[in-house]
């Protein structure tokens, strides 16, 4: 394995810890069942059935909900690098209904990340039976600010993520000081 190769997978595996490590604690995300579909250094899926007492009264998913599910997989996206990183803001456009029984996915991709401000957009679509995407339903802008600070557990307890998150810290600095980071970046 490359130096290269060892880079990629360190920045895939804080991805995966930041997003067990939130996902783990977040309350709301589970009482709606939602579940860490795919995760990667500045993209997250997450997918949530809706459920009967997901409706509004109009007998849709609530507006909210799905405002939820992209926020979800905002901060998944967001929060992928290791570093804890909290919504500035964001606006969603509602496309079309989220019905009951649709099983919905919710895909953020990072568009810009400057200093501590990153910017991503979700979509949030219907799964087709298959398991692929369908029409989306809402398109959502998360703004996001890191607080500087590295992802732990709510208990605080130490985790390797720590570690990676500092080492590949250490290599962007190097980066920054004219040497060659093993990313090759």
């Amino acid at each position: 394995m490359n130096a290269e190769e060892i880079a990629r997978r360190s920045a895939e595996e804080i991805a995966r810890r930041s997003a067990e490590v939130m996902l783990a604690a977040d309350r709301a995300s589970k009482s709606l069942g939602i579940e860490l579909r795919n995760v990667a250094p500045g993209t997250g899926e997450v997918t949530m059935v809706v459920r009967p007492d997901m409706a509004n009264g109009w007998d849709i998913c609530h507006g909210g909900l799905i405002a939820t599910l992209a926020d979800t997989a905002f901060a998944v996206a967001c929060n992928s690098y290791g570093v804890l990183s909290l919504a500035a803001g964001f606006d969603i456009t509602f496309l079309e209904p989220g019905r009951i029984g649709d099983h919905l996915l919710a895909r953020a991709e990072e568009r810009a990340l400057k200093g501590r401000t990153g910017v991503y957009d979700v979509t949030v679509s219907r799964l087709r039976p298959d398991g692929t995407d369908g029409d989306p339903i809402a398109e959502f802008r998360g703004r996001s600010r890191n607080v500087g600070r590295p992802v732990r557990s709510v208990d605080g307890g130490a985790l390797q993520l720590d570690q990676l998150a500092r080492d590949r810290e250490a290599g962007d600095a190097e980066h920054r000081r004219g040497r060659r980071h093993p990313s090759g970046g």
